[in-house]
């Protein structure tokens, strides 16, 4: 059996900067991964998407080109095998760095394949046993595909990234971040798109201003919604699906996204086999340095259940950084909430919603700003949405932010860095900001402070 220092399975954002780490340090590492290295937010996640999300906004600023005083003659389309061969040579890029790191490194022993626990120290890769005293999970999730799909052709947020042609009409079930994101990206390709919604509306974890808001525009771009689907039967024939709703709506489509939430890949890992302990929904349990109950043994980004995140998972590799080797300083409680949802305008989130403030019983003030009275917003022809900041009334602290609009993705993160810094909302209240910007709204909204009920 060949023993090493540590055992990484799997190179996401937590992964492959941990097992660097710890290779230079002079550790000897086996680094595992059974699909691709980079994980998920490399090769089938944030940058792919974000490349479509890309080309989709420039067949948007096409289409409103008159409207900003643009005249433009003739006819344009998506190409679906360029858009995806730009994205496509992205990745490579990106993974090509990764695999000369790996494969160039002395204390580094790569393996290609499924790996499985043996017992709480052994793991069993490609017929062989290998060994180390630290081991460190990072196997990441997957779609979340029900039994009554898995015999109709469907598309998950991994496999329509590889379509070369456009679909006629897309269907989505999931009114959520990655159905949401999709559905512009496909009806700005030009394809037909409907998202149905168990729900009586869009991202349910949001306030509802916020569901109500984008459901508005995305409604205007020509995205179909059906709410309330309590009951969905899918057949297949003729090269086309059909959802029966609720015994009544029926809808047809030629290509069906699956986006109804994602399962860790925790069941591949033979868990069983050791003392580790899982939620019911598999995914592994671990205290504020990411350990599970196991001494040695650690699980990082989306298999912990602690976050969902590129930048939480690579958070994580902080804090078992420090943990490891530094003055274990790094919490995973110490860190906010934050988060964007990357349909145009974006939503940039940080802290608590109204909902969840108010439920905790917080004195709440907001100052809010519609984007339709920003001038910098105006001028740019990008006027949906608005700016939300929360204040706990008790202590004059920022505990929210809600920054949907013209970029409110990059925006939300002024809010954030006050909160980390646990300054009262006058610190930002009293600064000048730079015009003409969206940004210098942000204290102009905190002058006039209005109590949430």
């Amino acid at each position: 059996m060949k023993q090493f220092d540590s055992i990484i399975i799997g190179s996401g954002q937590a992964g492959t900067p941990l097992v660097f780490s710890m290779a230079s340090k002079g550790q000897k590492v086996a680094f595992i991964e059974k699909e691709h290295l980079g994980g998920t937010c490399l090769n089938v996640g944030c940058t792919p998407t974000k490349t479509y999300v890309a080309s989709a906004r420039r067949m948007w600023d096409i289409s409103q080109s008159e409207a900003l005083g643009v005249d433009f003659s003739g006819s344009f389309k998506s190409n679906i095998p360029k858009i995806k061969e730009r994205k496509d040579a992205l990745i490579a890029k990106s993974v090509k760095g990764i695999t000369n790191g790996v494969e160039n490194h002395k204390n580094i022993t790569y393996y290609k394949g499924t790996a499985h626990f043996v017992n709480d120290t052994t793991v069993a890769i490609n017929g062989e046993h290998i060994t180390a005293p630290k081991i460190a999970i990072n196997v990441g999730g997957r779609p979340f595909v029900p039994a009554e799909y898995k015999d109709i052709p469907h598309l998950t947020n991994q496999s329509i990234l590889d379509l070369t042609e456009l679909p006629k009409h897309l269907v989505i079930i999931g009114g959520s971040y990655i159905g949401l994101e999709f559905g512009q990206i496909f009806r700005r390709f030009g394809s037909e798109v409907t998202i149905i919604e168990r729900g009586d509306r869009i991202i349910k974890r949001e306030d509802e201003e916020v569901s109500a808001e984008i459901h508005t525009f995305l409604k205007e771009e020509g995205i179909n919604f059906v709410f309330n689907a309590k009951k969905i039967e899918p057949s297949y024939q003729n090269d086309e699906v059909t959802l029966t709703i609720n015994d009544d709506t029926i809808i047809k489509g030629s290509h069906l996204l699956l986006a109804i939430g994602r399962v860790p890949n925790t069941d591949v890992l033979h868990i069983e086999n050791t003392s580790i302990t899982t939620t019911q929904r598999g995914f592994i349990e671990v205290d504020d340095y990411c350990r599970t109950n196991v001494e040695g043994i650690f699980a990082l980004g989306d298999c912990n259940g602690k976050g969902a995140f590129t930048h939480t998972a690579y958070n994580d590799y902080q804090i078992v950084e420090d943990y490891l080797f530094g003055d274990k300083k790094r919490k995973i409680s110490d860190r906010i909430q934050t988060y964007g949802l990357f349909v145009d305008p974006p939503l940039g989130r940080c802290g608590m919603t109204k909902a969840e403030a108010l439920q905790k019983g917080i004195n709440v003030l907001e100052g809010r700003r519609e984007m339709s009275r920003i001038a910098r917003a105006k001028e740019k022809g990008e006027t949906y949405g608005f700016m939300s900041i929360l204040v706990d009334a008790d202590t004059h602290k920022i505990i929210g932010a809600t920054i949907l609009g013209t970029g409110g993705d990059e925006i939300v993160t002024s809010i954030l860095n006050v909160m980390y810094a646990g300054k009262t909302y006058d610190l930002i209240k009293d600064s000048v900001v730079l015009h003409p910007t969206v940004s210098e709204l942000i204290p102009t909204s905190l002058e006039r402070l209005k109590a949430v009920e």
